[in-house]
């Protein structure tokens, strides 16, 4: 058994702190969550920042938002949104065998009711992709 399922076996969650249209496209996301264990991962605009950067696969997306007379926020949110909903795709079969609820509080003091949710930052996020909003934070 491999040092990551076995962490898994014993409860432990493994996240990445990344995400990029190479580590979707390549395949790798998939890999790690089926062979590593991988049940998460995290993103922030900084990531996207480092991963638009480094990477000419979201040029033609930029390019066509761009030309199109968007750019802040109304270019950055459809590539961000695109990427993590693909990601939530494939993180879908390891949030369903879990009873986990994420939320930026303490446990304790987490809202899990409909109202509490409607309050959370990036409800959005979450309505726009059509996704569980506890899949992804």
């Amino acid at each position: 058994m491999n040092p990551t399922r076995k962490l898994h076996d014993l409860g432990q969650s493994l996240w990445l702190d990344n995400i990029t249209r190479e580590l979707l496209n390549s395949g790798t996301l998939k890999r790690y969550i089926e062979d590593l264990s991988v049940t998460g991962l995290t993103s922030n605009p900084t990531i996207f920042d480092n991963a638009i950067k480094h990477s000419s696969m979201y040029d033609d997306d930029i390019s066509h938002a761009a030309s199109s007379g968007k750019s802040g926020e109304d270019l950055f949110f459809p590539l961000a949104l695109a990427d993590l909903t693909r990601a939530a795709e494939l993180l879908q079969p390891a949030f369903a065998r879990t009873d986990v609820i994420l939320d930026r509080r303490a446990p304790r003091s987490a809202d899990r009711s409909a109202a509490g949710a409607a309050r959370r930052p990036g409800r959005w996020f979450f309505r726009a992709a059509g996704l569980v909003e506890t899949l992804l934070r």
